[in-house]
């Protein structure tokens, strides 16, 4: 996992732009979501294409955060790449970004049958949680997916961000979130990509201008607890 620290220098830009450290100091669990980005064996499994070793590590701090969502009645989204309309929408990309190699490589690992769609085996996704599939590197962006109209339809204006990799997709739907006036933390315990200092590049930058960073013990600090139904009954 990555070690990820706070350069005082970052710190000192953040506290004169916001006036505090982390800006998001409650969470609602009634209008917030989890999203956890491509953690898909594609992505995250040994030998697949765009295989994010770091990303294994991360995988109990996902399942606890998941968990403490659902806990405190808040919503889990896992967020899957699809090949299943990748050269309509996103055809530059595919024809010019990538090798003839790459490209299929990528879209046959990514195709909704393959193995490599499949979110990776430790994780611990419920029926109860949202699924999402999406076709370019932000999830909000448009013809990308239909993240949006979810999060609209379930009264979501807060969104905490996991997965992989921290600096493309992760980062790309954070940016995008937060130009769409979603409230938005990046959990940097719960990202992850394949060098530390892409990792720390991609959350320095972003909580200077877009949003905020932290650790999934703050953000678990910033729910409140769950009442049991009886003492609610009760109030």
């Amino acid at each position: 996992m990555h070690n990820y620290i706070i350069p005082d220098s970052v710190k000192s830009r953040v506290l004169r732009r916001k006036g505090r450290p982390i800006s998001l100091e409650a969470i609602d669990p009634a209008r917030a979501a989890l999203v956890v980005i491509d953690m898909q064996n594609h992505f995250v499994a040994q030998g697949f294409p765009s295989e994010v070793a770091p990303a294994r590590d991360i995988v109990p701090n996902i399942n606890r955060m998941a968990r403490a969502m659902r806990a405190a009645g808040g919503t889990v989204i896992w967020i899957q790449t699809t090949a299943t309309g990748a050269l309509e929408h996103w055809g530059n990309h595919h024809q010019y970004g990538l090798t003839p190699e790459g490209k299929n490589k990528r879209l046959a690992s990514l195709d909704e049958q393959a193995e490599g769609f499949q979110l990776y085996p430790a994780l611990e996704p419920l029926p109860t949680d949202l699924r999402v599939k999406k076709i370019m590197f932000s999830a909000l962006i448009q013809g990308s997916s239909n993240l949006q109209h979810v999060l609209k339809q379930h009264h979501i204006d807060t969104l905490l961000i996991a997965g992989t990799t921290t600096n493309v997709c992760c980062e790309s739907t954070a940016r995008d979130a937060m130009m769409l006036d979603y409230r938005v933390a990046m959990l940097s315990d719960a990202s992850a990509t394949r060098y530390d200092e892409d990792h720390a590049a991609s959350l320095n930058n972003y909580q200077l201008f877009f949003g905020d960073v932290m650790t999934i013990d703050e953000a678990i600090a910033r729910i409140p607890a769950r009442m049991p139904m009886q003492q609610q009954a009760q109030q």
